[in-house]
């Protein structure tokens, strides 16, 4: 049986039917916004609560559990039903909560730099698998408030659309999340973002660009070949249209391939007529992208540079570098493997 989090809330009454109402409305209660376990929501019987812990299991198990930046950064590999594992990030700073989850067991983009391509792609992930995540961090989060979910964990969370429009909007609705507070980042899935335009959600969207020229964007991120930046820029003037949101490119700095003055005059064409945020990322190492990232100096003067050409810059300070939680280092995937990249569209 599907965890509870599978389910909407006429779905999970409807399961629930033998139940009086108000009992149903003490187990979503539990469930959304205290962020309980099934089993350990203490307003229902103690019977009722076992019964339900077996009828709606969780479909995750921790696997390894890691700590960095003292205490502030968490990672958890959690192990699925079918053997495949995903990894969830919690990031505590001074003025929120964030939680990294992952839409897919692996991922099918292949993008050379990045740990999770490298491992290959296994399986979307549910409704439920991407929601429990959120709620597993809740609990870790206690008592501060988890404020923030960025759908920036393993896989492409546009290729997994139905499942992430899902998981979003019963957290913008169940959990009451602002949808500016939840993030979806994508390499550039073009159809998808403008399917996600018109979903009436004001998200904030994160591109994956990392290059403003097809041939370098298609050796790091070979979906370019599919949707080439200037596919792209279209996508990306519907969202703004529809959302009235501006959007942000990631960046990550790679020594000698896209850190160079002509690199740095791309991108500030490429962004300035979209008005776009660019936010820089020293690339984290991997085993199988031998190509160092940008020195500390290098990050610095690009920054500055694009800011001098007019648009808005900034470096996202890394975090969970030492536990492999840091942009493109999730990669526990135990049974990856690579083949054509499937979108789930319906």
């Amino acid at each position: 049986m599907p965890s509870a989090y599978e389910y909407n809330r006429d779905e999970f009454a409807a399961l629930m039917d033998d139940e009086p109402h108000y009992r149903v409305e003490q187990v979503w209660h539990g469930l959304w916004t205290e962020g309980q376990e099934i089993g350990h929501i203490t307003t229902i019987p103690k019977a009722l609560r076992s019964r339900l812990a077996e009828q709606f299991p969780s479909g995750l198990v921790v696997a390894n559990d890691v700590q960095s930046d003292h205490g502030a950064t968490r990672k958890w590999v959690f192990r699925l039903g079918d053997g495949s594992t995903i990894e969830t990030v919690l990031m505590s700073y001074d003025d929120r909560v964030t939680v990294c989850v992952s839409s897919q067991a692996g991922c099918a983009m292949g993008c050379t730099f990045c740990a999770t391509g490298q491992a290959g792609f296994s399986r979307h992930l549910t409704a439920g698998e991407v929601l429990e995540q959120v709620m597993f961090a809740v609990r870790a989060a206690a008592p501060r408030r988890l404020s923030n979910v960025v759908f920036m964990g393993m896989g492409e969370p546009l290729a997994n659309y139905r499942v992430t429009m899902n998981a979003i909007r019963r957290l913008h609705d169940y959990r009451g999340l602002s949808a500016r507070h939840l993030t979806v980042s994508t390499v550039g899935v073009a159809p998808a973002i403008e399917r996600m335009a018109g979903e009436g959600l004001p998200l904030t969207l994160a591109v994956s660009l990392h290059a403003a020229n097809n041939a370098t964007r298609s050796e790091l991120v070979p979906l370019n070949r599919r949707y080439p930046l200037e596919r792209l820029r279209e996508a990306c003037v519907t969202w703004m249209a529809a959302t009235g949101r501006r959007l942000s490119f990631e960046w990550a700095l790679i020594d000698g391939v896209n850190d160079t003055e002509d690199a740095l005059d791309e991108l500030a064409k490429y962004a300035l007529p979209l008005r776009a945020h660019v936010n820089l990322i020293p690339l984290n190492p991997t085993p199988g992208y031998l190509v160092m990232g940008s020195s500390a100096q290098r990050v610095r003067q690009f920054r500055d540079g694009l800011v001098e050409r007019g648009v808005n810059a900034t470096v996202r300070h890394t975090r969970g570098r030492s536990i492999d939680a840091a942009c493109g280092q999730l990669a526990s995937v135990t049974n990856g493997r690579r083949r054509s990249l499937p979108v789930r569209s319906a």
